[in-house]
């Protein structure tokens, strides 16, 4: 996307948006335009906009770069849009600025209650900043009833309010096309690796050879990259995964590899979620008097009992989440291995995913022809897409890992 913007220097709250210079001076000069609108100065038409609609492919950063804009919004330095020292810059950023409400779906949907009360709140006016922002990360879990009650808002937003939504396209499945109408769409693109394992070693202090095999390896998924590099597990696991595609040569292998792939997506979201579940518990046992006596004890148990079964519904609702996610970075490495199997087989020389895993695929490619990688390949793609369709993920692991042991 070329905007003509100028180019802005990644410093503050714009070093965070990696690869994404147009992006950055768009988003820039529309922090700079709502400033000048504040102090009351004319700005061109356009210039700033009360809504905004974030695309991008995973690990794009589309939700980074919608915090920059919030927090840019709401600086209080007078010299730096965006300085990321101010208390607001900071606040925003970590999530608990007063006026700027993050909305990150921790179930599979959003549902239109919680909607509601998203669209009245962001009718106030700003509290302590100069905005009242409303980021809603993963815009496409929105459910039919919760669009419609955004898109009312949207349609007639309060002067101060501004609608930042993330999302992976533009396309009528992901945002409708009413909300997108009424939104400034910034498409994002994924990161090359030397813009991310430069990240790596200055921001993250990741040793450079390291920065560089996680930069090559995540598919351009920054926050990837980073927990590859620092976390020994996470490259473990998605060494197993690579395994798999040479790893079945019995037909019993099949359901060996299924069983374990989809265990390791629950490991991966009980790990991810449990010290927070814990912590939840033990913060609403406290908040409801739990270890209390004396009178009215009885009655606040119940209700101390009852809302528990209510976090309960929310966390689980949230490891089926965590879950789905995991395995679905997995079978997206699935994929990209495919993918190299097909670019050895022509020796069209473009870049592997996988380079790692280049000797794999290369023996892969002697074994297999083209007809039945492809095969392989859309099973892998056929098993995401019945993942997002609800079907039970073992029977949706085993159908697509006979198609790939048969091929």
């Amino acid at each position: 996307m070329r905007t003509g913007a100028p180019e802005v220097p990644a410093t503050g709250v714009w070093a965070e948006v990696v690869g994404q210079p147009d992006a950055v001076g768009t988003l820039h000069a529309a922090a700079d335009a709502a400033r000048r609108q504040v102090r009351g100065e004319p700005v061109p038409p356009g210039a700033m906009t009360h809504a905004w609609l974030f695309t991008g492919p995973p690990g794009s950063g589309r939700s980074i770069a919608a915090r920059a804009l919030a927090a840019a919004l709401e600086c209080e330095d007078p010299d730096e849009l965006g300085c990321g020292r101010c208390t607001a810059c900071r606040t925003v950023l970590q999530g608990t600025h007063a006026d700027v409400k993050l909305v990150v779906p921790e179930g599979l949907s959003i549902s239109v209650a919680e909607m509601r009360a998203l669209v009245q709140a962001a009718a106030r006016r700003p509290s302590t900043g100069q905005w009242r922002v409303v980021l809603i990360e993963d815009s496409d879990r929105l459910t039919e009833g919760a669009a419609n009650a955004l898109l009312k808002a949207v349609e007639e937003p309060p002067p101060r309010t501004v609608f930042l939504l993330c999302a992976p396209s533009d396309h009528p499945e992901d945002v409708s096309v009413t909300i997108r109408s009424r939104c400034r769409v910034v498409q994002l693109r994924t990161p090359l690796a030397g813009a991310i394992a430069e990240v790596l070693r200055e921001r993250d202090g990741i040793e450079p050879e390291l920065a560089e095999w996680a930069a090559e390896v995540c598919g351009g998924h920054i926050g990837r990259a980073r927990r590859l590099a620092t976390d020994e597990q996470v490259r473990e696991r998605r060494e197993s995964v690579l395994r798999i595609p040479l790893g079945l040569q019995r037909f019993s292998d099949v359901f060996t590899a299924a069983s374990g792939l989809v265990k390791l997506a629950e490991s991966e979201a009980v790990t991810a979620n449990e010290e927070r579940n814990e912590a939840e518990r033990e913060e609403l046992k406290t908040a409801m008097g739990a270890g209390g006596t004396g009178k009215g004890t009885a009655s606040a148990t119940r209700g101390a009992n009852a809302a528990l079964k209510e976090l309960e519904k929310r966390q689980k609702s949230r490891a089926t989440r965590s879950q789905r996610d995991a395995l679905d970075l997995a079978l997206v490495d699935l994929a990209g291995f495919y993918r190299d199997v097909l670019v050895t087989r022509t020796g069209s020389g473009s870049a592997l995913n996988h380079p790692d895993f280049a000797r794999s695929s290369q023996k892969a490619a002697t074994e297999w022809t083209s007809e039945s990688t492809l095969r392989r390949l859309e099973a892998v793609l056929e098993c995401r897409t019945a993942l997002n369709q609800n079907v039970k993920p073992l029977i949706a692991v085993e159908a697509m890992l006979a198609t790939l042991f048969t091929g």
